[in-house]
Parts: C-alpha cells; structure tokens; sequence
C-alpha cells in the first residue's frame, strides 16, 4: 500500500508542531522518519493513526484520500502502529492482548480465544516471532513483547505499519532481530515507517530517509548517506560526533557504593547488593536496558531513596543517612533521570531554576535575603556558556524546549565545585549538536580528577564517555568491562548473561548494527 502524507500541519497553542509536512511511502518500503527528540515525528504518525486531528492537510492511501478520525478508522484503512511505550496489558496472555478491542466471538456472542491463539501462531510461525499465544505478558522479555504488539497490528491486516522509536528499550541483540523482522516484513509487501533519532539504524534498515527539524521536512537521503551527513540535517550545520578523550591517569575509589540493597513500595528488591568503585579522573557507566534498577539506584546515590542496607561513600565519608541538600553541599553533583519531575521547577524562572541548589550560598545569597542581581548575572554567565536558547532568563523555565530544560539543569550542576559528577540520562531530549558540547563537558570534569558515573541507556554514549562500564540486569550489576567492550558482549550482559558467558558467546561476525559502523569507517577511508 502506497502512503502519502500532503501538506500535514499540527498546532498545539503557539507550538507548530508540524509545518505542512509531505511524506510519500512506497509499498513495500521502509522509510526511516529522522529527528530529535522534540523534532515532530511523534506527533506527524499520532496524526496518521488519529490520535491527534489534523489542522490542515490530508491523508492519502494508495492515491485515495482518506478521513481518519480515531484509531479504529486507521485499523480498517490497514494502518497499524507499534507504539514506543507499549499498549499491553500485563497480566493478559498474548491470545487476550490480541483479541482486545477486536474480541472474536462465536456462538451466542462467546469470546473465541480459540481463534485468537490461532492468529498468534499463525503470524508467528510466518515471520518467526516464536511467540506462545498462552504466554502472560508481564512474563515476556521486552523484545517479545514488541513482537506482541507487531502481531497485534498484522492480525488485523495493517499493510502500513508504523514503529515509534521501536529500538529505544532493546538490547543490541534485539534490535538486530528487529531489524531482520523488518525486512521480512518488507519482503511480505507491508510499508513501514520508521520513526528514529538514531543514525546507526537508519543505515543499517532504510531504503529512504526523511529528516524532519522542529516540525518542518529539511531534506531527504539515501541508506548510503553518511552518519555526519545526517546529523548535519538534523541539527542545520556540522557536528562532530566522536568525543576527543584522552586517556588519563585514573586515582584511588573515591566514590564507592557497596552491598547496597534497594526495595521498592511494595518490598520487591530493584537494587540487588550493588557494589561499584568510581575512581578520581574515570567515567563509570552503568548501562542496561531500562527497568533494571538504574532509576532507584540513582535515586539512592541522591537520597531520594534510604537503601535497606548497604553504604555509599564520597572521598571516605557516608553519604547513607544524610538528606539530598546535605549530599548536595557535600559535593555531589546530580542531574536526575527525569528532569520535568526532579530536575526543575516548572513556574520558576530559569534564573531560579540556575540556583536551586545554592540560593541560599554566596554569591547568590546574603544572610537570609537572595541577592536577584547575582543570581541573574550568573543565570545570564550560565546561558552563554552552555547555548541555552531563550528569550530572558526572567522567564519561566517552563517556556524552553524539553532539551534547553535539560541544559539548565546540567548547567546548573556543572557550575559548582564538585567531587562526584552523577548524571542520568545526560543527554535525553538533547539535539545532536547539543549532545556534542555537553559531552565535552562531562570528560572535561572527568580530566579535572572527579569521578563520574553515567547512567545511559543509549550504547553510543556509554561507548562515547566509559572508562569503564557497569552492566545492569535485575537490580544487579552481572559485570564490569572496559569502555571498549564490543556491543556484542554488552547487549548479551544487559540480556542478563554473566561477563564471562557473554565473551564465550561473541560472535566474531558483525551484527546488523556493526556493519552499518563498518559501512561507516569504510566511508571515511580517502
């Protein structure tokens, strides 16, 4: 089924969210939609799947014009969509998740899950998904879970099917699956659109590329354009995408967690007896997909969180105990996972926003009484230094995009002495260029003596930053590997697979995604 999209204008208040955007996708294609966090792309397929209503422009199928008023007219026109946080209900078996909505029924208006399983391992069996129909959804990795949702939307005959950022809680492993699910799917004749901010994979999948920056389409490339190519689309000028680290001379562990034992509200263990050693002048990186503990780890390094047992020590002395404002003055720089819920204030200024940790410190603060022309000549110093795009820094931090948030609050941590560096998702919402500074920014206090644990989810980070990684699964750490461990070994221990395991089953092959790197350097050779 042939896709096109005329003239796709959405606006929420005074956010242009799509600028009259035109997209054609050929039957049997898989077109890669290309942009940061932020960009339109997520708003442009809620658009065509009828989440979200149009303002101006129209939907062609097969050069027919169609009305798609809600998700249900979007099904009978053969659109699915995988969603990027999935539509699953845990406690259903895969048969249930698939008749939900669509129940099958027979006889007197009994539900037939008979004929749902029948669906399940039909599709199955086609595309060798290995999926049980009886199988409780909670029970499934991640990546099986993604494979529900697929079969999900091709039970109901979706001819254009539509992934959101399908890769962002995989392991490298079961991205690679992904990948050759999608070119089986290709194969069968169904279009996919590919919505992504990740370079890598759109060369290693795509036939075509549409890279869309703030709401407008800015260009359009082939599977053979170059990563630095792309980014430079992305971002409207030229970004170096590798970080110059030095090797340096790494101190003693001046930043150690150990045997610290986590438990969720309802008494589950999500952080399991972690011991990690961050040593002056080395980034640690603790990688893994997300859910496996990183969230309520960092929060217990802040003291959001008091661990049931365990101790977490900066340069000697306990931090377990003492409030986040203590850990805080005791030199600990954070920069929490979710910036709009921990990391600013909504209805204060940027200004404030820039102090949040010190307005009660000189220079910011005499006394009791806040000094503003302090505070607003340092918020000013601040924005220059880190490229914050704002119209005052008396305005609400509310008014800046999602990424400027998140360079408020890495500036804001950044810009004060520290003696430990904690940062989770450093990066989350930042555009490409963005991505390039605040990194330099990060090694630059590495390269000062400090020690500094990240917590990514992305693998081209950790690759970018790590000294050293640390893998999570579980609520444990299952190794720690250098920083230029090859993503084969790193996909397998975020899998859950121990270090030693994980070298044994390397392959020496490249996967999917590393002959799309080695496409890459070939490229760069005169």
């Amino acid at each position: 089924m042939k896709l096109e999209l005329r003239g796709i204008t959405k606006v929420f208040g005074s956010l242009v969210a799509n600028d009259h955007i035109d997209l054609v996708v050929e039957p049997g294609e898989i077109h890669a939609l290309l942009g940061e966090n932020g960009a339109g792309k997520s708003t442009l397929m809620n658009v065509l799947f009828g989440l979200y209503e149009p303002d101006d422009g129209e939907i062609l199928l097969d050069d027919e014009p169609v009305t798609i008023s809600g998700p249900g007219d979007a099904v009978t026109a053969g659109i699915g969509m995988v969603h990027q946080h999935f539509m699953l209900v845990p406690v259903f078996t895969v048969a249930e998740s698939l008749a939900l909505g669509y129940e099958p029924t027979r006889g007197a208006g009994f539900l037939d899950l008979d004929a749902a399983r029948r669906r399940v391992r039909e599709i199955s069996d086609r595309f060798g998904f290995d999926i049980d129909p009886d199988a409780v959804v909670e029970d499934l990795p991640v990546g099986a879970q993604q494979r529900v949702e697929i079969i999900k939307a091709l039970s109901r005959d979706a001819q254009v099917l539509i992934l959101d950022e399908p890769t962002a809680v995989l392991t490298p492993q079961e991205t690679d699956e992904l990948i050759g699910i999608m070119r089986e799917l290709k194969a069968a004749g169904t279009s996919i659109v590919f919505i992504t901010h990740k370079l890598r994979e759109v060369r290693a999948i795509a036939d075509r590329v549409t890279v869309i920056r703030r709401g407008k389409v800015v260009g359009e490339a082939g599977p053979g354009t170059s990563e630095s190519e792309l980014a430079s689309m992305m971002v409207g000028r030229s970004v170096e995408l590798s970080v110059d680290k030095a090797s340096t001379g790494r101190g003693e562990e001046a930043f150690v967690l150990s045997d610290l034992t986590v438990l969720d509200p309802a008494g589950n263990v999500v952080v399991d007896h972690v011991d990690l050693g961050v040593r002056s002048g080395e980034v640690m990186a603790v990688a893994g997909v997300q859910g496996n503990g990183q969230t309520e780890l960092t929060e217990t390094i802040v003291g959001l969180t008091e661990p049931v047992s365990g101790s977490i020590t900066l340069d000697g002395q306990e931090l377990v105990g003492r409030s986040v404002k203590q850990r805080l003055r005791a030199g600990l720089g954070f920069v929490p996972e979710d910036r709009s819920t921990d990391g600013i204030i909504d209805s204060f200024s940027v200004a404030e926003n820039l102090v949040l940790d010190q307005y009660d410190q000189p220079p910011f603060a005499s006394g009791v009484a806040m000094n503003p022309t302090a505070v607003l000549e340092g918020a000013e110093q601040r924005v220059a230094e880190f490229d914050i795009r704002l119209t005052s820094v008396s305005d609400p931090v509310s008014t800046l995009s999602g990424g400027n948030q998140q360079k408020v609050v890495m500036a804001r941590e950044m810009s004060r002495p520290l003696r430990a560096f904690v940062a989770s998702q450093p990066t989350r919402g930042v555009d490409v260029g963005s991505i390039e500074f605040l990194h330099r920014r990060i090694v630059e206090e590495r390269d000062k003596g400090t020690p500094v644990l990240i917590v990514s989810t992305e693998l081209d980070e950790v690759h970018a930053l790590a000294d050293r990684v640390a893998v999570m699964y579980r609520g444990r750490v299952v190794g720690i590997v250098d920083g230029d461990t090859n993503r084969d070994v790193l996909g397998l221990m975020m899998a859950g697979v121990p270090l030693e395991d994980a070298q044994a089953q390397a392959t020496a092959h490249h996967t999917t995604l590393g002959e799309a790197d080695a496409a890459a350097d070939h490229e760069d050779v005169p």
